[in-house]
């Protein structure tokens, strides 16, 4: 049991937190955010020279992505193989994004 409670705080500490975010903002690698859409649509834009295995988090702050969304940048990589920027729309929304190569770009941890 050891080994798992070790890794679980490992990944708990790899993750810096952020304030919460109410208008747009630049993401970085390593950090994980709470978006409050509340008032506004507010766009995130990705890392611009991101490494393997670089992860950023994000999370519906105050469940109403669904009527102002959030907006991820992809800022020239590829967001799931598409070269397209991500908008959420789905209230409470909560995922991981991590960074494999420039083909398939940023993929989807969880969801």
């Amino acid at each position: 049991h050891y080994p798992l409670r070790r890794q679980r705080q490992m990944c708990i500490r790899d993750r810096s937190w952020q304030a919460v975010k109410t208008a747009n903002f630049n993401a970085a690698a390593g950090e994980g955010y709470f978006v409050n859409t509340t008032n506004n649509v507010i766009t995130a834009t990705l890392p611009a020279s991101p490494t393997l295995g670089d992860e950023i988090t994000f999370i519906d702050y105050a469940g109403t992505s669904d009527t102002n969304t959030i907006t991820i940048a992809r800022n020239s990589k590829p967001i799931a193989g598409a070269a397209s920027d991500l908008t959420v729309t789905v209230e409470r929304a909560g995922f991981t994004l991590v960074f494999v190569d420039n083909t398939q770009g940023w993929l989807f941890k969880d969801k």
